[in-house]
């Protein structure tokens, strides 16, 4: 959608929750929602679609809250799954999951004994990095000798939308699902830059802190998001404090130093 408005094509998102980026921190979701509506994009929050007609070479769509929307053309973003299917694996007995992806050990080994699965096929973490970490671990043990596993804690991840999202770690509402009791510490700004120029688009940052002050997530929305989110994550992957963030002096004027500014 943003690609497509930014390239100035009348654009509308339909999506089904209150916000967009269901999984998300509740708050970076708020904000990308708001960001989105206010870069020219048309939104339905809490819609599907009913129908679409096709009349000549345009599309006529009637969406469940009643609106209608006419287009040039309709993209549906159904999500992924494995793609498993065709390789035959039912015939011999290869144990899959709901989803259509092979279960696998700690060791990538499916119930067959010489049949391995590494990657979006397993539908763990669906990451190109976590994917080759995968087939470089296994290379390591099975002809290697070498003893190595990935770890699939604190993978960081980005989302390339306009403004980019990108996290690490843990958001409030998943430590407190798992009973771990957090502080939040937020941050939100429009950056230099953009006051210097009279764009509005603002940046927002949160840190996640269990009480014995270990920062156990991070989560930003703003330019350049996905860089500096890849330093934060090797603090995070290492068990750094937010003293350690306190302590740490930031660089000036970046938007990066509020992770270590924040009060």
């Amino acid at each position: 959608a943003g690609i497509f408005s930014g390239f100035g094509v009348d654009t509308s998102l339909v999506f089904r929750s209150d916000y967009l980026l269901r999984g998300f921190d509740i708050d970076i979701r708020k904000r990308l929602t708001e960001q989105i509506a206010n870069s020219g994009v048309r939104i339905f929050p809490n819609n599907t679609i009913d129908f679409i007609n096709k009349l000549g070479n345009r599309y006529n769509i009637k969406i469940s809250g009643g609106d209608l929307i006419d287009c040039n053309l309709v993209m549906g973003a159904t999500g992924r799954k494995p793609n498993t299917t065709d390789l035959g694996l039912d015939d011999i007995g290869v144990k899959m999951g709901k989803n259509s992806e092979i279960i696998v050990d700690e060791y990538n080994q499916s119930n067959i004994k010489s049949i391995y699965a590494i990657g979006d096929v397993t539908d763990r973490i669906n990451l190109t990095p976590v994917a080759i970490a995968e087939g470089h671990a296994f290379s390591d043990r099975e002809f290697g000798n070498k003893n190595r596993f990935i770890s699939y804690k604190n993978v960081p991840c980005a989302v390339f939308s306009q403004p980019p999202v990108s996290v690490v770690g843990l958001s409030k509402e998943d430590a407190e699902e798992k009973g771990i009791e957090v502080k939040e510490y937020i941050s939100e700004f429009n950056p230099l830059r953009n006051t210097i120029s009279g764009k509005n688009e603002r940046t927002f940052m949160k840190l996640i802190v269990d009480k014995s002050d270990i920062v156990i997530g991070a989560h930003m929305l703003g330019e350049y998001s996905p860089e500096i989110m890849q330093g934060i994550a090797i603090a995070i992957k290492v068990g750094a404090t937010k003293k350690c963030f306190d302590e740490t002096i930031g660089i000036h004027p970046t938007a990066a130093e509020e992770f270590v500014t924040m009060k």
